[in-house]
């Protein structure tokens, strides 16, 4: 896993990739996991729409600050011209690469013809991923799922005709866009998609641990590794999975610790009381397997401030029975 390899032109330094969460992994996630390994990380994805209206926040969403690279920005929309001009506006803002996404399952965005939906539309993805290659000088990417339904599903001859149209990388997850999440991550139709393009292939889907990203690797022949979930609170994995070593088991006071850092960084980036919304949704991932509270969790998820729900979990780290 620590061996290098190229999207496009783009070196990675290792084998293991922050995925693209929607919703998370703006720029304090990804440093937060480029500190803790990952060789590459990828943003939340981002409207071409709003994009090319100029919007502020999108605009700011879409630029990576200037010691993340390698990264990709990842785009959503379905109109080969919008992508196209929305990818040099994320070329210009400092993009090491740019991914599409054609893996959100999200209805809003499926009836819009973007995420998942573009899978049904072969040609008309294809168009897309040209159009932007036309419009840049740096790597697209693509982000898919192997279809919208298990019975549509055509991943091989898709992953295919959007390498043909220019997509240096693919990164793959095995599940359908109905299946969500449901079941679990078929990884023989990953090494069927590697088989069948000349591109990196990078695998994504329930790959939690070490031992799982070395079986998926060796088992798919893919490039790389896509982690997502499995880094939710616990950025360590990173690290771990590109060392081939067990996730090390930290501390409540180490991980208070980490988590501290990580609620400045946002804090830093999205303002105080935008930060405090979004952080309520991670305390319980950092948390998860500490023996912490109920009833201090809900009070660390209705404070005020970030500060106070801190000031809630360090009262309890220093606690002798705190694990």
């Amino acid at each position: 896993m620590a061996d290098p390899f190229a999207i496009g032109d783009v070196m990675i330094p290792n084998r293991i990739i922050q995925a693209p969460l929607a919703g998370i992994a703006n720029r304090a996630f990804r440093r937060q996991s480029r500190r803790h390994g990952a060789g590459a990380t990828v943003s939340e994805m981002v409207s071409a729409h709003a994009l090319v209206r100029d919007n502020p926040q999108s605009i700011a969403m879409a630029t990576p600050a200037e010691d993340e690279s390698p990264v990709g920005i990842q785009i959503f929309g379905a109109e080969p011209q919008v992508m196209a001009n929305a990818a040099a506006i994320v070329a210009d803002a400092g993009a090491d690469w740019i991914d599409v996404n054609m893996g959100c399952p999200v209805g809003k965005v499926c009836r819009t013809g973007a995420g998942s939906a573009l899978l049904d539309d072969p040609v008309r993805a294809a168009e897309l991923v040209a159009a932007m290659v036309a419009a840049v000088d740096i790597p697209v990417t693509v982000k898919m799922r192997r279809g919208m339904t298990p019975a549509t599903s055509r991943p091989t001859e898709t992953a295919r005709v959007l390498a043909d149209a220019g997509a240096a990388a693919i990164c793959f997850h095995p599940r359908a866009a109905a299946e969500e999440y449901a079941g679990s991550a078929d990884h023989t139709i990953t090494a069927a998609v590697v088989e069948a393009v000349d591109v990196p292939v990078i695998a994504s889907g329930d790959v939690r641990t070490p031992e799982e990203a070395a079986t998926v690797m060796e088992s798919t022949g893919c490039a790389a590794i896509a982690v997502g979930r499995a880094a939710l609170g616990n950025p360590w994995v990173f690290g771990a999975m590109v060392r081939g070593e067990a996730v090390p088991r930290m501390s409540l006071a180490d991980t208070a610790v980490e988590l501290r850092g990580y609620v400045g960084e946002l804090i830093a980036l999205q303002g105080a009381r935008r930060a405090n919304k979004d952080l309520r949704k991670f305390y319980p991932w950092y948390l998860a397997g500490h023996g912490f509270p109920d009833e201090r969790m809900r009070l660390m998820q209705t404070a005020d401030t970030a500060d106070e729900a801190l000031d809630v979990l360090e009262e309890w780290v220093g606690q002798p029975t705190a694990a």
